[in-house]
């Protein structure tokens, strides 16, 4: 937004605080109809000056970083003709599925607890894909175990302002896909006792090691990472190039930036 263009609201604001009721009083005792029209049309040029720095003071509050994320009363409207862009319950959709929400927790590279819900989320297509592969999971002795899905756009905000290396963690001038319900941050365990199959590096590690191109110095860990790769892949999914455990569905850039909280899906 440009400065210059706020000055002048403001100095139209100021302006309009000053002589609007001098322009009231006079309307009242203007002794001729031309006299009356010429007021009313200062009067009117006044309030659109208000009306246009309150709009231009409430785009600027709500994008910082020149993104318009979608809320929930507009995500509904667009579900009511896009059937397929609904966020499901992860959980509810896939049998069996292992929640490890960690931004739930203060077990994440913040030490706080982010959301106020152990939930998540993902665009319907994004929950069907997975489910498949959870079923081709589950048919050679493992499950899926999910660290996170779906995430608000005012958490993106929040984590770049925190560590703002853009390799791990989303640039909030273009939102992420995770915004998008589009994106699975997650890992492989053991069926039956739920234990994590061992991987090069823990869940949200900024070491090197935990990009996928990365030779793993442990081979159990290098097949565990490779077997998660391929399954994903094979449902439609694309691994991040820094993050072993992050999945983005092919076709995000057809669903809208999101900032939606938990708790209104429920």
């Amino acid at each position: 937004m440009n400065f210059c263009f706020l000055c002048g609201l403001c100095a139209n604001l100021c302006d309009l605080c000053v002589n609007l009721p001098k322009a009231k009083l006079r309307l009242g005792l203007a002794d001729s109809e031309h006299n009356k029209i010429t007021l009313i049309k200062q009067m009117r040029k006044w309030m659109l000056a208000l009306g246009c720095f309150v709009f231009a003071a409430s785009v600027g509050a709500q994008n910082k970083y020149g993104l318009q994320a979608t809320t929930y009363p507009e995500y509904k409207e667009s579900v009511k003709t896009h059937p397929e862009k609904e966020l499901a319950d992860l959980e509810k959709t896939v049998p069996g599925l292992v929640l490890d929400i960690r931004y739930a927790t203060t077990n994440n590279f913040t030490g706080q607890k982010i959301y106020n819900l152990a939930k998540a989320y993902a665009r319907k297509p994004v929950a069907e894909a997975l489910r498949q592969a959870q079923v081709e999971f589950n048919a050679m002795g493992y499950g899926v175990k999910m660290y996170d899905a779906y995430r608000p756009y005012k958490v993106t905000v929040k984590f770049y302002e925190e560590y703002h290396d853009t390799t791990y963690v989303a640039s909030p001038y273009k939102g992420s896909r995770h915004n998008r319900g589009c994106a699975l941050d997650m890992t492989i365990v053991d069926w039956r006792s739920k234990e994590e199959l061992k991987m090069p590096t823990g869940y949200d590690s900024f070491k090197k090691e935990a990009w996928p191109a990365t030779p793993a110095t442990d081979p159990e860990a290098g097949k565990n990472r490779t077997l998660l790769i391929s399954v994903m892949e094979k449902h439609g999914f694309k691994v991040s190039v820094s993050e072993w455990w992050h999945f983005d569905f092919s076709g995000w850039q057809r669903y809208e930036v999101l900032d939606i909280d938990f708790e209104e899906l429920q």
